[in-house]
């Protein structure tokens, strides 16, 4: 029998002395994210643009008895993902796991005759650039521990087509393909996965929601419901641990199993 399957459920999705680098880690996904790999046992390094957040999130996640660290980043600052990768293996040693969770950009508001090029570019910089940068940073850790997992927030945009989303959608879609490249540069040791959330109740999604909105992306979602933070989170900490040891190079949408969009 398989060495994986004599493991005990515990051990399946055990992260005891881990460390985890999470991005944009302060609140919604990243916090939620944060917080499951901090209750399988993982030391948690949040990094964020919000340093009172992250602080706030770091002494909510020591309360599972594991050790926290906020760090300020601009994902957009080389300077600043190193400082913080840095950081991460001063204070725990090692980087073991990575949350690509920080991004953003236009989507939505994309009309293309009215965004520039550097608008576009800026979708690249924050969604593909700055992850494949922080891989680039914390790879050879990860390789040298022995246990390596990164996932990359990507997104429904991916594979959906909708009207002023060119530049992000574009953007999510190279992340995609991009961790499903990596996957060969970094194994065996590290695995790389992607995860896009379908509509998840986050402070992004409240700012344009409104239950017209709602009521169309349940009509074609089968879990009639939208998402919530945890329910990503979920899926963050399936590829972090190690019952997802033989899983590299893909994207799972969560998403309820539809299709939500704002058009």
């Amino acid at each position: 029998m398989p060495e994986f399957k004599d493991k005990t459920f515990n051990e399946l999705f055990d992260l005891t002395d881990k460390v985890a680098i999470v991005t944009g880690g302060a609140n919604g996904i990243g916090k939620a994210s944060a917080l499951r790999l901090a209750q399988a046992g993982a030391n948690i390094v949040i990094a964020d643009l919000k340093m009172d957040d992250a602080k706030a999130a770091a002494e909510e996640i020591a309360s599972f008895g594991v050790k926290a660290l906020a760090v300020e980043c601009n994902i957009l600052k080389d300077e600043d993902l190193v400082a913080m990768v840095e950081q991460a293996v001063s204070e725990f040693g090692t980087v073991n796991i990575l949350i690509n969770n920080a991004g953003g950009g236009g989507g939505g508001k994309e009309d293309p005759f009215k965004i520039s090029v550097d608008d576009f570019r800026r979708d690249f910089e924050l969604n593909v650039f700055s992850a494949w940068r922080l891989c680039q940073l914390c790879v050879p850790y990860m390789k040298k521990s022995g246990y390596g997992s990164i996932v990359i927030t990507t997104s429904m945009s991916s594979v959906n087509k909708d009207p002023n989303m060119s530049g992000y959608a574009a953007s999510k879609a190279a992340v995609n393909h991009m961790a499903a490249n990596l996957a060969h540069d970094f194994g065996p040791e590290v695995r790389i996965n992607a995860v896009g959330p379908g509509a998840t109740r986050t402070d992004a999604l409240k700012s344009v929601l409104t239950p017209a909105i709602e009521e169309k992306m349940l009509a074609h979602t089968p879990i009639k419901r939208l998402g919530e933070a945890d329910d990503i989170a979920g899926a963050m900490l399936y590829f972090a641990a190690p019952i997802s040891e033989w899983v590299s190079g893909q994207t799972l949408f969560v998403n309820g199993g539809g299709v939500q969009t704002l058009s």
